[in-house]
């Protein structure tokens, strides 16, 4: 991650961008910087609508904020009504193809009464102001449907990514204490159904708060339907009106709650709220994305993470996009489906992750090369910190070297893009998030809080509140304090290493803290490892990350089995099936290692840093004077990677 060079925009791209060269990004950073008040209030007057004018831009008592104090607005409103006064009412917001090949194009009139009709499902199911909703969907428009509608109506929903298992789904909506469960028979993932019903109803016998399940049809599978519980949404449809006035909320109205993995088994509720949230992914999209108003813009992330909710539904529909949306595998039938969409749709700007374009390098420059790929204007990068080689076949094969990349740094507590070069202004070095955005102050520090010198590395902090950030853990304060906030008094933790080089870029160096990135996927080991001891075969595990060229990460276990006889080999592969089970598909471990003990101290902490050293190199050079018995190392270490 040791990149001198840089590439700066071209002239043209400059012209036409919406901030304009260095001086551009320096007037804006200094504004946010000396006047944040002035600066965020102005956004939120000239790019958003209000029903009722906030009286302060923002309040401050560390470490909670608001922001837009006692205005009143509404997501679905600014993401389609206000719209439908201009010349996007006839625009295509959704532009929606499926893995079969089937399309849909939504303008934001059709959206708009869409969005309504089910609006008035909710209604007519007695969901009120405050209600929770869990939405287990398929990557089809429903599913932007269903959140525009939970929006209006103030109802908090949570959207749980569809290749979670129904233990995982089960977690989200006993700590949501939600009311209804909308989702569909199934959706289409490389040739093939994968079904999502079924997993909610294995989910719902511990689920006393949920009243209804509303199901869509999408792939026509025989399902089993329960009375008084389960309804067909296309029936629901049918009677429902055509007209839902949005309902105004306060700009500090919970709009989504999204679980994410944390240091305890237990995932966390992140809890974004409206005005804040919605001004600072609008303007994301301008800056970042440098939109106008003829873009055909595509995110390919699934609306399960934070980065679908931001930057393919709530960011994209209030800037008055048109927003790609795909169901299926990027490689079905061929590896080269990113690239007939790019293609077919002049797609302008692309919006993927590193385990994407380090998977499309692997499969071979035929693919890419045998499409039209010149309608691509600016390409960007999302999930993890990419590694320069992968950021140069980008910008060679994919860009043909005249598309600017934003590699763009933030996650799911932030809401929207902390840093990131914008195209128009800042040159790129590959490999680094360059520089943060207007408004947004970070640091690299030392344990104590204090900024350490260029070129070395620390912790990531950012010293000032953001309209989009977090504001607590759901139903859990204190959580939200002690994580976030406590370890650096005054400054929120962001738990990702950093450096920063002579010129003030920004190289993100991935967690420090128990958590792995996995293909963009965050997982905790201790989610993992609790998966892991449930199986009855196994009394003690531990859950290490190594490098992996395609997914950043992978998963290594090890695992030290109760007494018994047992076929080590056949139990590898049941192991990694049970993580797939307990969590979902995407957590299958990459290797299981068997093993007599595992390395502790002498207080009985598990030292995954030595594990992680034998997975990386099989020799422990680390420290091991608080190690309890020095010959489990040894032993470890002796293993081949395939015992």
């Amino acid at each position: 991650m040791a990149e001198d060079r840089s590439y700066s925009p071209s002239r043209e791209f400059v012209e036409h961008a919406n901030v304009k060269g260095m001086e551009g990004y320096r007037a804006l950073y200094k504004r946010a910087l000396e006047q944040p008040a002035e600066f965020w209030g102005e956004l939120a007057d000239k790019e958003l609508f209000w029903f009722e004018k906030w009286s302060k831009a923002f309040e401050w008592n560390p470490p909670f904020v608001k922001w837009f104090v006692g205005g009143k607005t509404n997501v679905s409103y600014n993401c389609i009504d206000r719209h439908l006064a201009t010349h996007r009412k006839n625009k295509v917001a959704i532009l929606w193809e499926g893995e079969p090949g089937d399309q849909r194009m939504i303008t934001y009139q059709e959206l708009y009464r869409l969005v309504a009709r089910f609006a008035n499902v909710l209604k007519s199911r007695g969901l009120k102001i405050g209600d929770r909703a869990v939405i287990y969907m398929p990557m089809i428009p429903e599913l932007p449907v269903a959140m525009l509608a939970c929006a209006r109506l103030g109802i908090i929903h949570s959207v749980v990514f569809g290749g979670f298992s129904a233990e995982a789904l089960k977690a989200r909506i006993q700590d949501l204490e939600a009311q209804v469960v909308i989702t569909a028979d199934g959706g289409w993932r490389r040739g093939k159904e994968v079904k999502l019903k079924p997993a909610v109803d294995e989910a719902l016998p511990e689920c006393p708060t949920v009243r209804d399940v509303i199901v869509y049809r999408r792939t026509g599978s025989p399902l089993e339907m329960k009375a008084g519980r389960d309804l067909w949404w296309h029936e629901l449809d049918e009677t429902a009106a055509e007209t839902c006035d949005a309902v105004p909320l306060d700009s500090e109205a919970p709009l989504y709650v999204l679980y994410t993995s944390g240091t305890t088994g237990k995932p966390k509720g992140i809890v974004h709220t409206t005005g804040g949230y919605l001004l600072q992914a609008t303007m994301t999209m301008k800056w970042v994305f440098d939109l106008h108003d003829e873009d055909t813009y595509w995110c390919t992330a699934d609306i399960g993470w934070v980065t679908g909710h931001s930057y393919i539904v709530y960011g994209p529909l209030s800037a008055g996009a048109t927003t790609v949306m795909y169901e299926g595998a990027p490689d079905c039938p061929q590896p080269d489906r990113f690239w007939r969409l790019i293609e077919k749709y002049r797609v302008n700007i692309l919006y993927t992750s590193p385990t994407a374009i380090r998977s499309f390098v692997r499969q071979g420059d035929q693919w890419p090369n045998a499409h039209d790929l010149s309608s691509l204007r600016l390409l960007g990068s999302v999930g993890e910190p990419i590694n320069p080689a992968a950021w140069e076949w980008y910008h060679k094969t994919i860009g043909k070297e005249r598309c600017p990349i934003v590699d763009t740094w933030w996650q799911t507590e932030t809401g929207a893009i902390m840093i990131s070069p914008i195209p128009g202004a800042v040159p790129a070095k590959p490999g680094s998030a360059t520089l943060p955005l207007p408004g947004i102050l970070p640091e690299v520090v030392d344990l104590n809080g204090k900024p350490v010198e260029p070129n070395c590395e620390g912790l990531l902090v950012i010293q000032r509140p953001w309209p989009s950030m977090l504001r607590t853990i759901w139903r859990d304060p204190q959580r939200y304090e002690d994580q976030y906030w406590r370890r650096i008094p005054g400054n929120y933790l962001t738990g990702d290493a950093a450096r920063r080089d002579a010129d003030g870029y920004l190289w993100v160096l991935g967690r420090v803290d128990d958590v792995m990135n996995i293909s963009g996927h965050r997982l905790s080991t201790m989610e993992l490892e609790s998966a892991l001891v449930r199986h009855p075969a196994v009394a003690e595990a531990a859950v290490v990350g190594k490098p992996h060229e395609i997914t950043g990460q992978a998963m290594v276990c090890f695992v030290t089995l109760k007494e018994g006889k047992w076929d080590t080999e056949q139990l590898a592969q049941d192991l990694r099936l049970w993580v797939a089970h307990e969590i979902g598909s995407f957590a299958k471990p990459e290797q299981i290692r068997f093993s007599e003990a595992l390395p502790k101290t002498r207080s009985g902490k598990i030292m995954r840093r030595l594990l992680r050293e034998i997975v990386t190199s099989n020799t422990v050079v680390g420290d091991v004077t608080t190690l309890e018995d020095l010959s489990v190392v040894t032993r470890l270490s002796a293993q081949t990677d395939d015992e």
